[in-house]
């Protein structure tokens, strides 16, 4: 989903939203927040936020057989903003982006805030997400390398 469907459910939108403010760097978030002038609330933290490892998995060719391809590292982090948890995970050692995303995701499960914050964090994020991955892509394309084999003759 590449952006954000305001008729979609609430599971599509909660995975949006998580999966946008994972790849968003800290410094990217308190941009965004600053630019909205989104008041964060104060949370109790569930579970504070710790790094540890993540088990890869890959399939040959894309459909065969899994096996581990190597580790990762990740943070987690869970809090609480009334009867509301909010989660995060991302790649990374990075506490305090999880820390603000799991705030986040709290704000965006409240009905009432969840608009604004959509429109004026989530989604631009999710804009900027897309045009790096357009230019990454368009990097690529650039250095690909067609092959062909020429016939001798007959």
């Amino acid at each position: 989903m590449d952006d954000f469907r305001a008729n979609g459910n609430q599971k599509e939108a909660r995975a949006f939203w998580i999966g946008v403010l994972a790849r968003a760097s800290l410094k990217e978030l308190r941009a965004a927040l600053s630019l909205a002038q989104v008041e964060l609330p104060t949370v109790d933290v569930v579970k504070a936020a710790e790094t540890g490892t993540l088990m890869l998995e890959a399939r040959a060719g894309g459909g065969g057989q899994r096996f581990n391809t190597g580790e990762a590292t990740m943070t987690r982090c869970v809090v609480r903003y009334g009867e509301t948890l909010g989660f995060s995970y991302a790649l990374g050692r990075d506490k305090d982006k999880a820390m603000l995303a799991a705030t986040l995701d709290c704000l965006l499960q409240d009905e009432e805030r969840r608009g604004h914050v959509m429109s004026k964090v989530i989604q631009p994020l999710a804009d900027l997400q897309r045009r790096k991955r357009e230019t990454e892509s368009r990097r690529a394309a650039a250095t690909k390398v067609e092959f062909f084999t020429m016939v001798r003759g007959d």
